[in-house]
């Protein structure tokens, strides 16, 4: 039974009542994860690339303590401008309805807010993981995309993370990895990792095939789908990696830890590759939500 403090868009309440593809999005990345006015300009063009393809976008976030699934224009604004909004993570999730505020939710909060909608598949850049140099590190987006079954469409983890050990707790823990015309696990600024997928796949049906029929076998962990950077806008894992390093040592130099890392690292690595990777981190937003549009489409059908 969907949670009465749950409010739905009218678009995807009668997209979900229906049976019209929904795609669901984070609002993570409006807040904290893009510099104003992109983060905006990205979270608009990714809700177009979506309705482009014929599926439904879903935008999750609070506002006023509200669990809200599609968000109006207003309220993307809201959490692209207001410095108050907090990042919401799934543990977070009661503190910020119960104090009535503004919040942003990550991979992890939203695809627990999705599922409780009925919403089955979910865009975003990159996951969380296990942290460089701090195996105990691990974000909640793993054990949620280990618990929760939902369709990620991401562009693998985040780069500044360790993603052969990101790669094996996801094995450890039964997730699907699929890679979308791809064998290798994305690495989001960059293409490729080296690290291997289970099965790579070439089409959204195809994709949306397996995500059934580990459903169907009662197999209740997420799937990942590993979408790479459009080509064009992929930056060079060595500049990547140098990027990084910089990064980690200025970062380790002010002593940063927690919510705030991330963006630090992100923020100065766009600064390290003359905005590369900001470019890049746009562009595989926006083409994992229309892949992630055509994956609902397909998945729909078969459920039809």
């Amino acid at each position: 039974m969907r949670p009465s403090g749950l409010i739905l868009a009218p678009s995807v309440e009668t997209a979900l009542r229906e049976r019209v593809p929904v795609v669901a999005l984070e609002s993570t990345l409006i807040a904290h994860g893009l510099p104003f006015p992109e983060s905006l300009d990205t979270a608009l063009a990714m809700e177009q690339n979506i309705r482009a393809e014929g599926a439904v976008p879903a935008t999750i976030g609070i506002i006023k303590g509200q669990l809200r699934v599609g968000l109006s224009s207003s309220d993307l604004e809201l959490l692209a401008t207001n410095p108050s909004v907090r990042k919401i993570s799934r543990r977070d999730l009661a503190i910020a309805v119960a104090a009535q505020m503004h919040g942003a939710t990550t991979v992890a909060a939203t695809m627990y807010v999705a599922f409780l909608a009925g919403i089955r598949v979910f865009a975003t850049g990159g996951i969380g993981g296990v942290h460089r140099g701090n195996p105990f590190d691990i974000s909640a987006d793993l054990p949620e995309l280990a618990t929760t079954p939902m369709a990620v469409v991401s562009s693998g983890a985040k780069a500044i993370l360790d993603l052969p050990a990101t790669r094996e707790w996801l094995e450890t823990h039964g997730v699907p990895v699929l890679g979308y015309g791809t064998d290798e696990f994305p690495a989001f600024f960059s293409r490729g990792s080296g690290l291997p997928v289970d099965q790579r796949v070439d089409a959204p049906g195809e994709t949306a095939q397996i995500i059934k029929a580990h459903w169907d076998l009662g197999l209740r962990s997420g799937v990942l789908v590993g979408v790479p950077v459009p080509e064009a806008e992929a930056v060079d894992p060595q500049t990547v990696e140098q990027a990084i390093a910089k990064a980690m040592a200025e970062a380790e130099k002010k002593g940063l830890t927690g919510k705030g890392l991330t963006p630090f690292l992100l923020d100065h690595i766009s600064e390290s590759t003359g905005q590369k990777s900001l470019r890049a981190n746009i562009a595989l937003l926006k083409n994992n939500a229309a892949v992630a549009a055509r994956i609902a489409t397909a998945l729909a059908a078969l459920q039809a």
